[in-house]
């Protein structure tokens, strides 16, 4: 006699029965729940994190940031590499000239050919053992010196005008988002206007009032820098009006301290992500905003060097001499294509949830185990159906 497999019993109170539970997941399987937590933790993103990440990190755990988002990315660390090498050569141009020999604002008439209007005597605009890179059309000063020089200025006026638009910016941001609402629409009204306003347009109006013995380098810094800080006003003034409801914040206030104590004790930590990733982007404008004011002449003056500056000069010398005008273009190009690789690659590690995806991606995956694949089950055996057994109450037909 063969028996069949039982049939199934419906849940109580008529339902569909409960879905089976699906299987146990391998030893070697990768826990993606598990990793996603871990990264979540470790940028500050997940639950527990979510209390320190409002006091902010701390100098060294941004610093630790920077540099794993940097490790992730070869072109980050290739333009890291190359930002280092050019301010190295910038910071160590007096140095450098020295051993060369090279003033770089000594004439030299005997290396133009007055003939033809000025032209470097020499292939590639007069390159020879002495100037390695040629020299200067119509004065004959050593290219290889002012490109060092120039770097010196470009980098300079970029750098001061950054952190004038960042000290500028945060405290105006941290007052219209600690003050009441008058001064926070004051203060935004100024920040859209500043916004708003062309910064060669205003350059070219400014300089032209200012007295000429000025030194025009400190006039750049301080010119782009009081013109240049609406946008990081207004990503200070969001975070502090998102941070403001935050209980420690409640908890610094309730405890006595005053406004200016909160914002350097309790808001500055957590504004320090948002407010370098914005360095980071304002750098490579700053140095573009230098070179344009020179290129207008409304810059740094001759004779001091400038990369703008012998842009400008360069135009009437393109056909002559190509390589006075693509040396500057050039460098001009590299530094700011590094440095906006670099400031990408810094937002992008001081981001939780990019730095988050990118932890959990860049994990690699266990093999499972022999032991952990589970085998195909065989398939139970099926009967066929007995026979349907008589109804006792239906009526029996008689012999005949």
């Amino acid at each position: 006699m063969t028996i069949g497999t039982a049939p199934e019993r419906p849940a109580a109170g008529g339902g569909e029965s409960p879905p089976a539970a699906g299987p146990a997941p391998s030893p070697g399987a990768p826990d993606t729940a598990k990793d996603t937590s871990a990264a979540s933790a470790e940028n500050g993103s997940g639950r527990g994190g979510r209390g320190r990440r409002g006091r902010g990190a701390s100098g060294r755990g941004t610093a630790r940031a920077v540099l794993r988002g940097l490790g992730r990315r070869p072109s980050a660390l290739i333009s890291a590499g190359v930002l280092a090498l050019l301010v190295l050569l910038a910071l160590a141009a007096p140095l450098i000239t020295a051993l060369t020999g090279q003033d770089p604002y000594a004439y030299h008439d005997g290396l133009i050919d007055s003939a033809r209007g000025g032209v470097p005597v020499g292939p590639l605009g007069g390159v020879s053992a002495d100037h390695w890179l040629g020299v200067e059309p119509g004065t004959g000063r050593d290219l290889l010196a002012r490109l060092l020089y120039g770097a010196r200025i470009s980098l300079l006026v970029a750098a001061g005008a950054t952190l004038v638009q960042i000290a500028i910016g945060l405290a105006v941001g941290l007052a219209a988002g600690l003050g009441g609402p008058l001064l926070d629409s004051l203060l935004s009204r100024v920040g859209d206007v500043l916004v708003a306003l062309p910064m060669l347009v205003v350059g070219i109006a400014l300089t032209a009032v200012v007295p000429p013995d000025f030194p025009r380098p400190l006039l750049l810094v301080l010119l782009i820098g009081a013109f240049g800080w609406g946008g990081t006003a207004r990503i200070v003034r969001a975070q502090t009006l998102s941070l403001r409801r935050r209980d420690f914040v409640a908890a610094a206030r309730l405890s006595g301290n005053g406004p200016w104590r909160v914002a350097r004790r309790e808001l500055l930590p957590s504004l320090a992500a948002p407010v370098i990733t914005y360095a980071a982007v304002l750098l490579p404008v700053n140095i573009v905003v230098e070179a344009s004011l020179s290129f207008l002449g409304v810059g740094v003056k001759p004779p001091t060097p400038s990369w703008g500056q012998m842009l400008s000069t360069a135009q009437t010398w393109f056909r002559a001499d190509p390589m006075y005008v693509l040396l500057p273009a050039g460098l001009l190009f590299v530094t700011v294509l590094a440095f906006t690789v670099l400031g990408e690659a810094v937002r992008t590690a001081l981001d939780p949830r990019e730095a988050s995806r990118l932890a959990v991606g860049t994990r690699r995956e266990k093999p499972a185990s022999p032991e952990s694949v589970a085998s195909p089950a065989s398939p139970a055996p099926v009967s066929p159906d007995p026979a349907p057994s008589p109804d006792p109450a239906s009526p029996r037909k008689a012999p005949s």
